[in-house]
Formats: structure tokens, sequence, C-alpha cells
């Protein structure tokens, strides 16, 4: 399968956003002073496991994706200096 040359920069551009976005979420999440991702205890409530499930399985199709548009820029970077 190939990729168009923009289809590959949306996908590689998500990863990068997705990166930005999911790690900036975990670090909120781990400090949050609202009582919903750690109780009176400090201990981990349902929220924020739920919540980092979330994050992590984002984060990694994320990856996946990137990775993907990744490939497509440089099979068309390799196309290009063919030629």
């Amino acid at each position: 399968m190939r990729l168009s040359r923009s289809a590959s920069w949306f996908l590689l551009a998500f990863g990068v956003w997705s990166w930005f976005i999911w790690i900036t979420f975990v670090k909120n999440l781990w400090n949050d002073a609202s009582g919903l991702a750690f109780d009176d205890a400090g201990d981990p409530t349902g929220y924020f496991w739920v919540h980092l499930l979330l994050a992590v399985t984002s984060f990694l199709l994320g990856t996946a994706i990137g990775v993907i548009g990744l490939r497509g820029v440089r099979a068309q970077r390799r196309e290009r200096d063919e030629k």
C-alpha cells in the first residue's frame, strides 16, 4: 500500500500530537488535586485507573500511527531520490 505525501505527513503529525497531548494529560492526571484521581488517603481511584488506561492506549495507538506516517514520508523521500 502506498500513502500519499499529504496522508503520510498527516499521520506523522498525528503521532507527534498524540505524544504531546497524552503525556500532558498523564502529568495532569498524576498531579490532580481535585480528589477525582486520588482519594483522601492518596490511593488511586477508579477514575485514575480508567483514565490512565485510556491515555496509555491512546499513546500507543498514536505512536503506531506516527510510525506509519514516518515510514510513508521516508518512502516518498526514497522514491524522490531514486529519480
